[in-house]
């Protein structure tokens, strides 16, 4: 008995659409138009913003829909909106500048934008173009970023004999997390099963990275440069001096602040100035 009543709302359905058809109707007309004739139109949901790093391969993609097999008489085109200059059309590269190549499959929607070795100029807004009448635009802002390294307290630290080494690489501006970041001591890996023993890392990714060095038991023999190597960053230095317990000239004398006179000679100038004023 449902199926049946289903079956004649459905009947009914129909029935409404076709009346409508026939009628003129705009809202049918237009649903048909929607469901079988739409011409090419871009993916929306596609992001319009890329972030590339500095010497490292981008890709900018675009997405058009029910292109079908119209590629023989449209074509999609990649346009640099810097100096208004054409790149690829279809599956071929216009421009002289080889860092650039046009990427489609075939039966593919996509169609990219390789650019090898992006630079920082290479930023700004690139265009896929449609060649329909009227042109079809999906416009897609290239950010070209180098992430910075810095270790914190650097470019010198002063450990005294004993404390633990804490040095922390601090690794921001990556579009993505480092896969590795490695530690050098006086350009050799610190390796944390050596004989050396107390030694220990702890890494935290993110959109902000961070590396913690841990050295315990510091010795004069810890002293030197330290390293911080992220796999797709620059890295960082910092110079360690571990202190057998006394200070350095620098600390003692606050760097380049001048030596006034002793309590001592203070007090004999007092003692003088009392005796014969």
């Amino acid at each position: 008995m449902a199926i049946w009543i289903y079956g004649v709302l459905f009947a009914l359905r129909l029935s409404s659409v076709l009346g409508a058809v026939k009628s003129g109707s705009g809202i049918a007309s237009n649903t048909i138009s929607e469901l079988t004739t739409r011409g090419p139109h871009f993916d929306q949901t596609a992001s319009k913003n890329v972030t590339a790093l500095l010497g490292k391969t981008a890709y900018l993609n675009c997405r058009v829909k029910n292109l079908a097999n119209r590629t023989m008489s449209l074509q999609v085109s990649w346009v640099r909106h810097r100096d208004v200059h054409l790149l690829t059309v279809g599956r071929y590269t216009y421009t002289s500048d080889q860092r650039f190549r046009a990427i489609h499959q075939p039966h593919s929607e996509d169609w990219t934008l390789q650019i090898k070795y992006p630079q920082h100029r290479d930023s700004g807004i690139y265009e896929c173009q449609v060649s329909s009448t009227p042109h079809l635009s999906h416009f897609i802002h290239l950010t070209v970023i180098e992430p910075d390294t810095e270790i914190v307290g650097a470019p010198e630290l002063f450990i005294d004999r004993g404390s633990t080494i804490n040095l922390t690489c601090v690794v921001r501006h990556s579009p993505e997390p480092p896969a590795y970041i490695f530690w050098n001591h006086n350009d050799a890996i610190i390796t944390y099963s050596s004989s050396r023993g107390g030694v220990s890392v702890a890494t935290e990714r993110g959109e902000t990275s961070r590396s913690v060095l841990l050295i315990q038991k510091a010795r004069p023999t810890d002293s030197g440069t330290y390293q911080c190597n992220p796999s797709n960053a620059k890295s960082a230095n910092v110079t360690v001096h571990v202190l057998n317990g006394e200070q350095p000239e620098a600390m003692q004398h606050g760097g380049n602040q001048r030596m006034g006179p002793s309590l001592g000679a203070l007090a004999f100038i007092c003692y003088v100035l009392l005796v014969y004023c």
